[in-house]
């Protein structure tokens, strides 16, 4: 299936200069959507791993199902003060700006091996969060699944260089 037919590009958004990489257009389309989560899944089995993480809030429509077909547990990687009980914390930049994301502190025991999954990799800088709130938490990131590599941006190379295993089933140009 060719996915970029479904996914649409929205030109400076959420600021000018941002080519936004919009899903929104892939999981309407139930095809495409099941198309998605399959090849995921398929990814999925040849990684090792205990639980699945997902970085809000697009990765949650994907590591959910994911969670589920694998019969893993499901793990939210929040924005800051969104999650009730005591978590760990990581600050980090964005193409756009600064943020936090959260996870909570009984989420994942020592030694587990976490499998991220998200929409969209582009600078790296959200996916490097949640790989040091993994580890932060006591686990280890058993890898990377995104739906989107912007090839262009530093992201994905950012992640290998750290030696996480990254797989993506569609690639643009970031710009």
């Amino acid at each position: 299936m060719n996915l970029k037919k479904h996914i649409r590009s929205i030109p400076d958004y959420p600021k000018k200069g941002i080519l936004f990489r919009d899903i929104t257009t892939l999981i309407k389309n139930s095809e495409a959507f099941k198309y998605v989560n399959d090849k995921i899944l398929e990814i999925s089995k040849k990684i090792e791993f205990d639980k699945v993480a997902a970085i809000e809030s697009r990765g949650f429509i994907f590591a959910s199902t994911i969670s589920y077909l694998s019969n893993k547990p499901f793990i939210l990687l929040r924005k800051k003060n969104k999650l009730p009980a005591d978590v760990h914390s990581v600050d980090f930049e964005l193409e756009y700006g600064k943020a936090t994301i959260e996870v909570h502190k009984d989420s994942i025991e020592k030694n587990e091996k976490i499998l991220v999954i998200d929409d969209l990799i582009a600078t790296g800088g959200t996916a490097d969060a949640a790989a040091k709130l993994i580890e932060i938490s006591g686990g280890k990131v058993a890898g990377f699944i995104f739906v989107i590599n912007l090839f262009d941006l530093p992201g994905n190379d950012l992640l290998k260089k750290k030696g996480y295993k990254t797989e993506s089933l569609v690639e643009f140009p970031g710009h």
